[in-house]
């Protein structure tokens, strides 16, 4: 059986879908433990990796959603006021 190459496209696809996941995960982990400062450090390096590689892929094939922000000095997702406490 012919194993087919991967594209460009696709590989670039996967790894943004990566470093995403690693995000997300981040992200989790951070709503529990908004105050550990190594956390927050690979939150931002990642966020950043992934914005660079969602720019990369846009300006070769097409846009992909906005990168979550990066450089943040705390998580406040978790810390801010949830809409049902007035926080919108």
């Amino acid at each position: 059986m012919r194993q087919m190459a991967v594209t460009e496209h696709a590989r670039m696809l996967k790894d943004i879908n990566t470093i995403s996941f690693t995000l997300v995960e981040l992200t989790l982990y951070l709503d529990t433990h908004p105050h550990d400062k190594q956390a927050m450090e690979y939150f931002n390096h990642y966020a950043r990796i992934e914005k660079q590689m969602k720019q990369e892929f846009s300006s070769k094939y097409y846009p992909l959603n906005a990168s979550l922000s990066t450089d943040q000095k705390e998580w406040t997702w978790a810390t801010a006021p949830m809409p049902w406490e007035g926080g919108c």
